[in-house]
């Protein structure tokens, strides 16, 4: 115990120099967070893992393009990502051995298992035994600013088969309700609800109802939904008394241009909204996306191509280099984090309809701004990419990736319902992609 206390007490010295082999910074210096995830599991192969010399039945019909990094090849229907090549990492051996999509979304939004067994597309509601989302632990241990939503997530994470509206691992779990999203789970196309204060009242005359609603409320309440409830309601008084108020939301406000740059598609509204949130102080949002007119997300097991070529990988295209040009352009970039990602990738090869299968053994994620390197390449999958050959990397060290670039120690520890100490995450952070 002595010298355990012994190197924690070098190590956080070691933190607040800021010092690490070769004298580089050990933790980040992004301030918030846009994590894109693409539920369903898109395709590495057919994006960033191009395959053109495997068999036809693996290859597919896509061809590669060149992209403003000399060797890093994209996808024909990554146009416009090509060109920002020179911002983005690829990570190409993320690897887990399991398939299914509620298991998978809770790992990797996690980084934990499920305390609660998971079987084939077995989907449980949130609850206060889980493990928090990433999004709630950055907004526990990062964010600052009280009058400004810490976590949120448009929109909330849902597995495309299931009836309850969330899934396990969308939110805070044991860190209560305080850490829960801000969910914004209204179509971004459409005038969204104001977090202002309603017309008349003004912040002191809030304030004084806020009091008084206290004292009606009396002794603290003994029941637990109770509790979580005041907890969501002190929260909204929090973010009404806020000067950028209903600006977080405010679409309208935001150049014709710049819109239609991001495309007039619910995605596109959800990565602008999200660049509106972050450039205001929100820490991180979440843009847990599956929602499309003709695919069922990305989860192509049938028709995978035409699904890509005709709506998924235009979307993603446009949406994304929208983004990430917008932030450049507003000096924004280095201190914001974005990373898209799915579940999982999707098997080798083609399948009778066309289609690819969930594939938890290889994929790909994407990494930029935040301090990450651009145009740089990390990992390798073997000639089909089926399984990594270079630096196979899990999802909790993609996990602790992200909370590396944002200042936060992985090692840092947090308490359960129980009180029983853990780590922010059980991964290592790939230093290679900064």
């Amino acid at each position: 115990m002595l010298q355990a206390g012994t190197m924690s007490l070098f190590s956080g010295a070691a933190l607040a120099r800021g010092e690490a082999a070769g004298g580089t910074s050990m933790l980040g210096r992004a301030k918030n967070c846009i994590l894109v995830y693409l539920l369903g599991g898109p395709p590495h192969q057919d994006m960033c893992d191009l395959k053109p010399q495997a068999p036809a039945e693996v290859r597919g019909p896509f061809t590669g393009i060149d992209s403003n990094v000399p060797g890093l090849t994209l996808c024909e229907h990554l146009p416009r990502l090509a060109q920002q090549a020179d911002k983005l990492a690829v990570l190409r051996s993320l690897t887990y051995p399991n398939h299914d999509h509620p298991y998978m979304i809770y790992h990797t939004l996690t980084g934990r298992i499920s305390p609660v067994p998971l079987g084939a597309n077995t989907v449980l509601p949130p609850s206060r035994s889980d493990y928090p989302h990433m999004g709630a632990v950055v907004a526990k241990f990062k964010h600052t600013a009280p009058h400004i939503p810490a976590y949120v997530a448009i929109p909330e994470v849902q597995v495309r088969m299931a009836p309850a509206l969330v899934s396990g691992g969308g939110r805070s779990g044991f860190l209560g309700p305080r850490f829960d999203p801000l969910a914004i789970n209204d179509d971004p196309r459409q005038p969204l609800p104001g977090l202002d204060l309603p017309q008349g009242v003004s912040a002191s005359r809030s304030q004084q109802r806020q009091q008084l609603l206290a004292i009606l409320d009396g002794q603290p309440p003994k029941s637990l939904r109770t509790r979580e409830y005041l907890t969501s309601r002190e929260t909204a008084f929090q973010v009404s008394r806020t000067t950028a108020g209903g600006s977080l939301t405010d679409l309208e406000a935001e150049p014709a241009t710049v819109r239609d740059a991001y495309g007039r598609d619910r995605f596109g509204q959800s990565l602008l909204l999200a660049r509106r949130m972050v450039e205001r102080g929100v820490s991180f949002v979440g843009v847990h996306f599956n929602h499309m007119t003709k695919c069922d997300g990305w989860d192509t097991h049938k028709n995978n191509f035409g699904c890509l070529k005709d709506e998924l990988l235009p979307t993603l295209d446009r949406g994304l280099a929208a983004l990430l040009a917008d932030l450049a352009q507003r000096g924004l970039l280095e201190e914001t984090l974005v990373v898209t990602m799915g579940e999982f990738g999707r098997t080798p090869k083609v399948n009778r309809n066309g289609g690819r299968d969930h594939w938890g053994h290889c994929g790909s994620v994407l990494f930029a701004g935040g301090g990450v390197r651009g145009g740089n390449i990390v990992g390798a999958s073997d000639k089909i990419g089926a399984y990594p050959t270079l630096r196979p990397t899990s999802p909790p060290d993609v996990v602790a990736t992200i909370y590396h670039a944002l200042g936060l120690d992985p090692q840092q520890l947090m308490h359960d319902a129980q009180g029983r100490p853990l780590p922010l995450s059980t991964g290592t952070a790939v230093r290679e992609l900064f």
